[in-house]
């Protein structure tokens, strides 16, 4: 896993699989992830983890799920973001929408 955007990626790579924690849970922290990934056409799911975190897969184009990172590190309003790490993978499925688990 990267850590705070450390990465080196190969440019074929269009899946992100990112981890956020801290204060984000019960704060509309999923919705916001939902909505800002279906602006910026993206694809995949996020969920709470059962550690008190969230959990997201990302897919679209590789400077895209960069800027929807950049959002996550801030999040809504009432959320208090610690820390995201993420790591660039090879997509194994293809979605069709972008949900919440």
């Amino acid at each position: 896993m990267e850590v705070e955007g450390d990465s080196e990626r190969g440019e074929e790579v269009t899946q992100a699989h990112v981890f956020i924690s801290g204060s984000v849970q019960g704060v509309g922290y999923r919705q916001f992830v939902r909505s800002n990934a279906r602006k910026l056409g993206l694809t995949g799911w996020v969920r709470n983890t059962e550690d008190g975190g969230v959990e997201a897969v990302l897919q679209g184009e590789q400077d895209v799920i960069e800027q929807l990172i950049a959002l996550c590190r801030k999040g809504p309003f009432l959320a208090e973001v610690k820390q995201i790490g993420f790591a660039w993978e090879e997509r194994e499925e293809q979605f069709q929408e972008f949900v919440i688990r």
